[in-house]
């Protein structure tokens, strides 16, 4: 992860919210904003030798918390009507992008470590998560159209 995978997810979570588009694929890069965040904030703990027993656990629990907390209490989240296989859209999209973007930091690395250590091209690093949770987006969206 880095900072640039940060500020493209950043990017497309503004431009899902600014187009409108279905909870499912805001929720999309909400999760993967969030796996990048509590990886930051995990290794910031590393550094300062901050390790206690359910550190990690407890990072992410902290900031899933922090942000499905005050939608479901400003009701942006939790609405009836607003259901994909009886979950609410956003939570569905968060849970889906959360897994999607680990999974394709996994893929990057394998491709990295079958390429003895060097990256295919400029920028896989940033280009396989980001082309991942467009995937996901799109095919989140065209199933909720």
């Amino acid at each position: 992860m880095c900072a640039v995978c940060t500020a493209a997810i950043i990017s497309g979570l503004g431009l899902s919210r600014w187009l409108r588009v279905d909870d499912t694929v805001s929720g999309v890069w909400i999760g993967a904003l969030l796996v990048t965040i509590i990886y930051y904030t995990i290794v910031l703990f590393q550094k300062w030798k901050l390790n206690f027993f359910g550190r990690d656990f407890l990072i992410s629990l902290i900031y899933f918390a922090a942000v499905f907390v005050p939608l479901y209490s400003g009701k942006i989240i939790g609405h009836p009507l607003n259901r994909i296989w009886g979950i609410d859209k956003f939570i569905i999209g968060a849970f889906v992008g959360s897994i999607i973007f680990i999974l394709s930091v996994m893929f990057y690395a394998w491709l990295k470590r079958k390429n003895g250590g060097h990256a295919h091209f400029p920028l896989e690093k940033v280009t396989i998560p980001v082309v991942a949770l467009i995937l996901t987006s799109t095919i989140f969206y065209l199933a909720t159209k």
